[in-house]
């Protein structure tokens, strides 16, 4: 029925117009004035006269349940240029004047039941065929923008939508009290409760274009204070309009933490970085997992001649290859191998079918708990998975070589954080020989990632509750995993030898907040609906990470969001006596062995214990001064 909807549409016109034209002229049959034959005959001219120019204008390529002012205008000038054609033939074959007055008053008259059988249909395509309404919940749009006011058309014609809009809250002055498309705009913005106190309205759609971090922060903590679900027109719009064909609705998500965070996102686009990566062989280890798979989506923008993905994880590395593929298809050039850097031989082969220029390490075992635990496997994965695989790449004459390493190496109090220490130190006591330049970037807690506390909240909101926080005191800095990888990649750019790039991550968090932020914005309230339950820290955790950039070695670079700490060599006998000592501990399997090494090894390895005593008595004498 779809394929011939607007051949109906063009026969249903035409039987309009003839209709109409012979109801107009039927007075003048009995009289005489005008002969039946003559009648059809005009009004067939009139007929084509109105088709060319409705086809040439498309009209009926149109979907009148969408249409707005523009596709009614162009129904019009289609009739008007038309009429005016059928009239300019009359005069140029002298015809009497009463048909150009009687078609004039029939060509009205059929654009009138024109319009009116379309917007007759457009109203039974939005609200009788909308058979479930009954599903649909009030939302409160903010911002009465361009943004606003596409995303409340499309709600408006998409009668399977989720939302169905109640009104527009906005800022703009001259804007309240008006409407747009039927839709009231009320505000301002900081009344919101006020404003949708005692209204049907569940949802609040956030759909201001570009506001600043800041701004979005203020706003979203303002809707989450009303008790309604809160979401986000993800933006920017042009994004949206590739993504989803011209449709908002897709782009209607939930917020994100994020969008919370209320400091601008690093931007680190350094033109290095294209010239950095294109057209060479680019290795990733560990491309399955959080930082490792976006590494390979923004390295494969840049056009590298080759990448090579290397993951023990099949599942998440064979996702990640679909991706890659159905984005880039034959533009990219990339090969998967599913191989441990715990194999010294596997890699060597890797490397010799491959000859990588720049390689990313970011394979390791990261979970801090687990690896309380297994401490042997931190150490085999972690430390020699690094020595294994930086030791290939001095041996194969790598470029470069980039560590992905993380503050739980600063003053660990973990298993995890201490073999990170160690894989630093493996850096700096291979960097003496060979050609490669050997690099590492660290960072804090990445949103998002696989483990971390966000997706982990979201799964609990999900399930009704409790949200688990394992100490209300707990403070964290965050940064996005696109920060994180674009840091990665500027410092494998600019680096030399031995560096330690480090980023500057804002103001902290504190997870007690998030957790509430978070319960509020899914329509909660904290500690009514749904329980904030405390369930203590867990092995090795710190309550509050350290600032990185405190350190009084680091220098800024020329991005003065980038820090640079100079680490001093390690000697080439010391690096073997290291790990010589661990290589023992790790094969014996026995954990307490294991975990005393690593505190020999690691001077500033202390127990969460009498890091976090230390930091309560500091916060306590902070709040006494």
């Amino acid at each position: 029925m779809s394929r011939y909807r607007g051949l109906i549409v063009l026969l249903m016109d035409v039987a309009m117009i003839f209709c109409c034209n012979f109801a107009v002229f039927l007075p003048e049959l009995p009289s005489g004035n005008i002969r039946f034959f003559n009648l059809v005959m005009h009004i067939g001219l009139l007929t084509v006269c109105v088709l060319i120019f409705q086809l040439a204008l498309r009209t009926y390529n149109t979907l009148w349940r969408y249409a707005e002012s523009r596709e009614y205008l162009t129904l019009l000038s289609g009739m008007g240029l038309g009429f005016a054609l059928y009239a300019a033939v009359n005069l140029l074959m002298g015809m009497s004047t009463i048909w150009i007055s009687g078609a004039l008053t029939g060509t009205a008259l059929a654009l009138l039941i024109m319009l009116a059988y379309r917007f007759i249909y457009r109203i039974y395509r939005r609200r009788v065929t909308g058979i479930n309404q009954t599903r649909q919940t009030y939302a409160a749009i903010i911002g009465g923008g361009s943004a606003g006011a596409a995303l409340l058309s499309e709600l408006n014609d998409h009668v399977y939508s989720r939302f169905k809009p109640y009104c527009i809250i906005d800022d703009a002055e001259e804007k309240r009290y008006k409407r747009i498309h039927g839709v009231p705009v009320l505000g301002p913005i900081s009344q919101i409760s006020e404003i949708l106190a005692d209204t049907p309205v569940t949802d609040v759609i956030m759909a201001i274009q570009n506001p600043t971090p800041e701004r979005r922060r203020e706003i979203l903590e303002l809707c989450a204070a009303t008790g309604r679900r809160v979401h986000v027109l993800g933006d920017p719009v042009t994004a949206i309009n590739q993504q989803h064909g011209g449709r908002y609705t897709p782009a209607v998500r939930e917020v994100e933490i994020e969008d919370l965070l209320g400091r601008q996102p690093v931007h680190l686009d350094n033109p290095r970085i294209a010239d950095f990566i294109r057209d060479k062989t680019v290795l990733v280890t560990g491309g399955g997992g959080s930082i490792g798979s976006e590494l390979c989506r923004q390295i494969a923008e840049y056009h590298p001649k080759r990448l090579v993905i290397v993951d023990i994880a099949e599942n998440t590395t064979y996702e990640l290859q679909n991706d890659l593929q159905y984005k880039y298809g034959s533009f990219l050039t990339m090969n998967v191998e599913i191989a441990s850097v715990r194999d010294k031989k596997r890699l060597e082969q890797i490397f010799d079918t491959y000859r990588p220029q720049i390689v990313f390490h970011a394979a390791a075992h990261k979970h801090v708990p687990l690896m309380e635990g297994s401490p042997a496997e931190a150490v085999k994965n972690n430390v020699f998975g690094t020595y294994n695989a930086a030791l290939t790449a001095r041996e194969y004459s790598v470029e470069k070589f980039v560590l992905i390493s993380t503050d739980k190496a600063v003053n660990p109090t973990n298993v995890m954080g201490a073999t990170k220490y160690l894989c630093e130190q493996v850096l700096q006591g291979l960097r003496q020989e060979g050609d490669t330049e050997f690099a590492l970037v660290r960072f804090g807690n990445v949103l998002g990632s696989s483990g971390s506390v966000i997706p982990l909240f979201k799964k609990q909101l999900a399930h009704g509750g409790p949200v688990t926080v394992t100490d209300k005191r707990i403070v964290r800095y965050f940064m996005t995993i696109s920060e994180a990888v674009h840091l990665v990649l500027e410092a494998g750019s600019f680096a030399h030898n031995g560096e330690v790039f480090v980023l500057d991550m804002g103001e902290p968090v504190h997870i007690l907040d998030l957790a509430e932020k978070m319960i509020r914005l899914s329509g909660f309230t904290p500690y009514v609906d749904i329980e904030i339950r405390e369930i203590g820290l867990r092995p090795g955790e710190k309550l509050y990470e350290e600032l990185l950039t405190s350190d009084k070695n680091l220098r800024q670079t020329e991005n003065a969001k980038i820090f640079v700490e100079e680490r001093p060599v390690v000697a080439a006998s010391e690096l073997h006596w290291q790990l010589e000592q661990l290589r023992s501990a790790a094969d014996s399997n026995d954990a307490q062995r294991v975990v005393s090494c690593l505190r020999t090894l690691v001077p500033t390895f202390r127990t969460p214990e009498e890091v976090n005593n230390a930091a309560i008595h500091a916060m306590e004498r902070k709040e006494v001064v």
